[in-house]
């Protein structure tokens, strides 16, 4: 399950990074603070995963 959710952390982060920039380019920056918000996201739940992986051992 770990792994799964590492999955969905990484293609978070990966939808984030795409729609900053589609938001830089079209100069919406409320579509770019969303990206950086799905950012934060991926990287709150992969820091999670990692938490959990670090107490398990």
């Amino acid at each position: 399950m770990s792994g799964e959710q590492k999955s969905k952390a990484h293609v978070e982060q990966a939808k984030g990074k795409a729609k900053e920039a589609v938001g830089r380019a079209a100069g919406n920056e409320r579509m770019a603070a969303e990206g950086r918000a799905d950012q934060q996201r991926g990287d709150a739940r992969l820091a999670k995963e990692k938490t959990k992986d670090a107490f398990r051992r």
